[in-house]
């Protein structure tokens, strides 16, 4: 029997404090299906303590050089990458990224953005003149205040980086409420702040859940914008309760990415595109989950992917190795075999896995990669964000069909294209409604900004556009260049 460790501490004002009323929570670990931890949700208490505090921060630390405020974040870094290990084991245990991933990918994906905005930042100028024909007219870029932020369970560190890093340079100050699914990579994280030291006041952590301190969060007048990652659903939840207050709300939501294949393709690009929809079981809002292929090539494709889904090892978390784990909860696992039942009533052709469990497998909460074929875009599995490795594959005849079943969902977060025509990317590129085009494997380069445009929300994190949405623009006129 795993020993269950006692997390149920928050830290406020620089300091762990004890919870006002204490309502605990088990942390299950998906490979298992066992407790591993013990938080406490954080209520009304809780969070006005942590509002006071950061409240009472700001004047100063929003008063601190540009320079020191990096120093901190450097420091931080340094502290990041020596903790990695005990992140990763976090990770692991809390919602079931194999070892070698939760070390190297989630991880990993803290370093990538916390170096990516010290970059960004160097080079930060927060006034700016306007253009040479208003030579006095300046815009200053300046903090917002107190802002809260509501991290999900799906890649812990990449979105607690993206928010809490860019908040803390532009001279905010913060209260985080990680995902009480997968709290324990936010609690490492936190002990990486205390590390540092940090102000008082400056950063704040409360556990909590969405109807709590979430909730809390999204309406209190003292918090002065809310940055939130999550589903849709609760993103439209949350922007109402934000609405009394006008406070600044951003969101990055949900995704149904699609994926054109051409028949000039290069030869991995089905291959590369169906161990994208499968990586982290399948649990990322970017994921290409809807794979459109032109005819000529279809069925070739659909053998291909079936292919790489019977080669996906399954496997649990706590060890090494080239494979997936469980997906979070059996809530989600739940959805996720609904939704593949879903794709077998509709008439969707099942090509690879399908519902249950692995075979050998009798618990945790593990998926079976699962391919559709002659999927319509108009079925659930292509409307709906499953979050879970299954992939749908949709023939096309002409770019312009394509380019119509790509653009015919509510969601625009990354749509992706593989064609070695360069004429033709470069229009897709335009014509594709998303935050983000990747193509032909090609990643997005470093201080690329994340985030979408519909009901996947229109956040920009990441690189200078991540600092900058955690500030607010003011337009100065009569400003003395000689003073």
């Amino acid at each position: 029997m795993t020993e269950i460790m006692d997390k149920r501490k928050f830290y406020i004002d620089g300091a762990w404090v004890d919870p006002a009323r204490p309502k605990d929570l088990e942390v299950i670990d998906p490979s298992t299906e066992e407790p591993v931890a013990v938080i406490s949700l954080g209520d009304q208490a809780d969070t006005d303590r942590a509002v006071v505090a950061a409240k009472a921060a700001f004047p100063a630390w929003s008063a601190v050089p540009a320079s020191e405020r990096l120093a901190y974040v450097e420091k931080i870094l340094e502290i990041y990458k020596r903790r990695a290990p005990d992140m990763a084991a976090a990770i692991t245990s809390e919602m079931g990224a194999p070892q070698d991933m939760a070390l190297g990918d989630q991880t990993g994906a803290g370093i990538y953005h916390i170096q990516n905005f010290i970059t960004a930042f160097r080079d930060f100028e927060f006034i700016r003149p306007l253009g040479d024909h208003a030579p006095t007219t300046m815009v200053a870029w300046e903090p917002v205040g107190v802002v809260g932020l509501i991290t999900p369970w799906n890649w812990p560190m990449n979105q607690v980086t993206l928010k809490v890093i860019p908040a803390l340079l532009a001279g905010n100050t913060v209260v985080l409420k990680p995902s009480e699914i997968a709290p324990l990579s936010s609690i490492v994280w936190t002990e990486i702040l205390d590390e540092a030291g940090l102000p008082k006041g400056v950063y704040n952590m409360v556990n909590g859940d969405g109807p709590g301190v979430g909730t809390q969060l999204s309406v209190h007048p003292d918090v002065e914008m809310i940055s939130f990652t999550g589903s849709t659903r609760a993103g439209i939840a949350i922007t109402k309760a934000a609405a009394d207050t006008q406070k600044k709300v951003v969101l990055e939501l949900g995704g149904k990415g699609a994926n054109l294949v051409f028949a000039d393709a290069d030869d991995e690009a089905v291959r590369r595109g169906a161990r994208h929809c499968f990586n982290n079981s399948g649990q990322s809002c970017n994921a290409p989950t809807r794979m459109l292929v032109e005819r000529s090539v279809y069925d070739r494709a659909v053998e291909t992917a079936a292919t790489v889904a019977q080669e996906t090892a399954v496997a649990t978390a706590h060890q090494p190795g080239r494979h997936i784990g469980p997906v979070v909860s059996k809530q989600q696992w739940d959805k996720i075999q609904d939704l593949i039942q879903a794709g077998i009533d509709e008439g969707a052709r099942l090509v690879a896995g399908g519902p249950g469990l692995p075979e050998g497998v009798n618990r945790g909460y593990f998926v079976r990669p699962t391919v559709f074929a002659d999927v319509t875009n108009d079925m659930t599995i292509a409307r709906q964000e499953i979050f879970g490795p299954v992939l749908s594959i949709i023939p096309f005849d002409s770019e312009d069909e394509a380019v119509e079943i790509a653009n015919d969902t509510i969601y625009g977060l990354t749509n992706y294209v593989q064609s070695q025509d360069g004429a033709r990317r470069n229009r897709l590129a335009r014509r594709l409604r998303a935050g983000m085009v990747e193509m032909n494997g090609e990643p997005r380069g470093a201080g690329s900004a994340f985030g979408g445009v519909g009901a996947s929300g229109r956040a920009r994190e990441g690189g200078v556009w991540g600092i900058e949405e955690f500030m607010d623009s003011k337009f100065i006129s009569g400003w003395d260049r000689d003073a």
